[in-house]
């Protein structure tokens, strides 16, 4: 176990008062790159930066040294980081000769959404990026990750109300560690990689995170009788055969996706009463069995369930995504590693890779009712961050569990969400469109065919009426029965509030 990391704080503070003196933020960076260099360091190319970075003003030198990878005159860099250059050697963060400073360590400013309102700058430190200019992007056993579209995806999908205690399964370079400190009493950060709970533990003091603990061991076991109000992990999910190499940020050791499941089915006995866990993941799609109910059987009703997939991955376009990850397009044996990750992929009866977003929600002991579970493909355009959306389902859930009963229903007062349009396409010059459609601008962007009851039903819950209210003086306008309009609809009105279409006034 590691704990709280104090020894840190003297060097952390150091460097952070460098890094903030410089402007060596986000957005200074991206001002002084520009958009053409800006846009093609994020594609690994560092030409345009290296001749945007010459002016050896400190927030040049910083650009040039960490996210660059170039080297810098010593008095340049002492002049950025003064009085820290030694120490940084000493540390590994960098490494000197006569002459140049070069950098060991990737030190990357972070602009992190918190919530709707506020953002914050970080920094996160992390092994050097690969694969920079070309060069081959082969990694070692223990690499630590730094930024990525997965912890991009994971931050952007954990929700951020305010809670007592958060987990950070599998942390990494600590960067869920670090969101998760803004609005949690106390985060812990778990890892089995000691070189990543080492940066993740600097990260944390390099942020003023102190209520950020890292500890040592394999997933639960570290905070084994411990219970948490919101679990997020990206958990190392590559499926592939076991060939004796291990890559820790991305490959378990378990078999298949075998990792996930044990998240899913263990997860639930760490969760308070309410509480989340919310895994970014692959899973297994097999030949002879539907995607979403191999993952609902791994579900002990204890929970309400959102899982979520986002794309599908052929074998041959996931075992080439993986293989060039690990930077071996240009090994020897690359062909007979492919195909072995293909042979496997046969034997085992696979046919797909899933990858999207399990959020599970734990029900307190004794709810009335069967948990609630959705499980939909959903591969569109959505917004980011989506985490409002998924909370939104969750209040869906409480909503619908009050109107189970049809009189609660026709008796609840609704509104249409505010970002909820109205499109209808007809011929020219018709009196009525044939197709009306209901439409969200915001979340997961829904769009729903309704008929002209549902469209009037919609159009009128403004928090005003009860539904059946609505539902009734609707029947009187199109002289139907009242009682058979309400039987009709009732089923349809749970749906637009499942769908967060419509909710509670």
């Amino acid at each position: 176990m590691m704990g709280r990391v104090t020894d840190r704080a003297p060097l952390a503070d150091a460097l952070r008062a460098a890094l903030a003196d410089a402007s060596y933020t986000y957005d200074g960076v991206a001002e002084l790159l520009g958009p053409i260099a800006h846009n093609a360091l994020s594609r690994n190319e560092t030409a345009p930066g290296l001749r945007r970075t010459t002016g050896g003003s400190p927030l040049a030198t910083l650009t040039r040294l960490f996210l660059l990878q170039a080297t810098v005159p010593v008095v340049d860099a002492e002049k950025a980081l003064p009085g820290l250059v030694d120490r940084l050697c000493v540390e590994g963060i960098l490494e000197r000769s006569l002459s140049e400073v070069a950098a060991r360590i990737d030190v990357r400013p972070y602009g992190a959404q918190l919530d709707e309102d506020s953002d914050r700058d970080f920094w996160v430190v992390s092994d050097l990026t690969p694969g920079l200019d070309g060069t081959p992007n082969k990694v070692g056993a223990n690499h630590v990750l730094g930024i990525s579209s997965a912890s991009t995806s994971l931050a952007q999908l954990t929700l951020r109300h305010e809670v007592g205690t958060a987990l950070d399964l599998g942390t990494g370079c600590g960067v869920q560690a670090l969101h998760l400190a803004g609005h949690a009493e106390r985060v812990v950060a778990t890892d089995v990689n000691k070189r990543a709970l080492w940066i993740a533990g600097f990260n944390a003091a390099l942020n003023q995170t102190p209520n950020v603990e890292v500890l040592d061991g394999s997933f639960f076991e570290p905070v084994a009788g411990e219970t948490f109000d919101l679990i997020a992990t990206n958990p190392p999910f590559v499926i592939s055969p076991a060939t004796g190499e291990r890559l820790v940020y991305r490959d378990s050791g378990l078999p298949g996706d075998r990792v996930v499941e044990d998240i899913v089915r263990k997860a639930p006995e760490l969760l308070n009463d309410g509480g989340w866990c919310q895994v970014l993941a692959n899973w297994i799609i097999r030949e002879d069995t539907p995607w979403d109910e191999r993952l609902a059987s791994w579900l002990d009703g204890s929970c309400d369930a959102f899982i979520v997939q986002r794309e599908v991955l052929d074998p041959a376009s996931y075992v080439e995504l993986w293989l060039k990850d690990a930077g071996l397009q240009s090994a020897t044996d690359y062909l007979h590693r492919y195909d072995t990750w293909l042979a496997w992929f046969e034997e085992q009866g696979i046919e797909a890779i899933g990858f999207g977003w399990i959020n599970l929600r734990k029900r307190p002991a004794g709810a009335a009712g069967e948990p609630t579970l959705r499980l939909e493909e959903w591969p569109y355009d959505v917004e980011q961050p989506i985490a409002p959306a998924i909370a939104a389902w969750g209040e869906a859930v409480d909503t619908l569990a009050t109107l189970r009963d049809d009189d609660a229903l026709m008796g609840a007062t609704l509104q249409v969400r505010e970002d909820v349009q109205q499109e209808t396409v007809g011929a020219p010059g018709a009196e009525d469109p044939h197709t009306v459609v209901l439409r969200q601008q915001r979340g997961f962007r829904r769009a729903r065919k309704a008929d002209t009851v549902e469209a009037a039903l919609v159009g009128a819950c403004d928090g005003e009426l009860t539904v059946g209210q609505i539902l009734d003086a609707l029947a009187q306008l199109l002289e139907a029965d009242p009682a058979e309009t309400r039987a009709a609809y009732a089923e349809k009105v749970r749906e637009l509030v499942a769908e967060s279409f419509l909710e509670l006034a």
